[in-house]
């Protein structure tokens, strides 16, 4: 069955990028008009569909072996819906308050550790690095593509520091808990890139007509 996509227009650069409507805007469903079994129903549907297309992407032969990462990752994906309804409205009161921010943030992080430590009881390293990508819409490939396009006169060592500083945002993103989260904590890392890269006296190559910009 063909997936419905949504074109997301990447403000700036040209580039489209397509991401499967059930991905689209939010993690959550919409609950407008919605009774508390509907939203259920929806929610479950949603995080099934995203759990199935990761597996796909894993690709296990044994069926014992993705019963078990199935079921982590929809305890995963349930974990982060909740631990967002108790906690965005206190981290938007904490914006202006760093300290306080990272005290709400210490229980995401245990949720996001032990997330990792179960997937690694059945998977590889190469596998859990996949699950990441998955819940993060493969930004680090798209957005590294990007760059060495744009700067072709990237040093191996660049590239290498550009991939670490994706990795770091694809940690973070894979807690969020919006589309539009997750694409902004990229774009906070993509900041990080443009500043390393300056600094480094690296600038873009002048663009040519349909050039892309590094995706956000």
């Amino acid at each position: 069955m063909k997936k419905t996509l949504l074109k997301i227009a990447i403000a700036g650069t040209g580039i489209i990028l397509l991401v499967p409507s059930a991905f689209a805007a939010k993690e959550k469903p919409a609950e407008t008009n919605q009774s508390p079994e509907q939203v259920e129903a929806n929610y479950a549907k949603a995080i099934e569909s995203r759990t199935a297309d990761i597996l796909q992407a894993l690709a296990l032969n044994d069926t014992n072996q993705a019963a078990r990462v199935h079921d982590i990752i929809i305890a995963q994906y349930r974990a982060l819906r909740a631990w967002h309804d108790d906690n965005d409205a206190k981290l938007k009161a904490a914006r202006a308050d760093t300290n306080a921010a990272a005290q709400i943030k210490i229980s995401l992080k245990k949720l996001h550790d032990t997330f990792l430590a179960r997937l690694a009881e059945h998977l590889t390293p190469e596998q859990v690095d996949k699950v990441k990508d998955k819940m993060t819409y493969g930004k680090v490939q798209f957005t590294f593509a990007g760059y060495v396009a744009q700067y072709p006169a990237l040093s191996d060592a660049n590239k290498e520091k550009i991939l670490e500083l994706l990795k770091q945002a694809r940690e973070e993103a894979m807690d969020g808990g919006s589309a539009e989260e997750k694409t902004a904590i990229f774009q906070r890392y993509k900041g990080k890139i443009n500043n390393y890269l300056s600094k480094q006296g690296i600038h873009p190559a002048k663009e040519k007509p349909g050039a892309k910009s590094p995706a956000n």
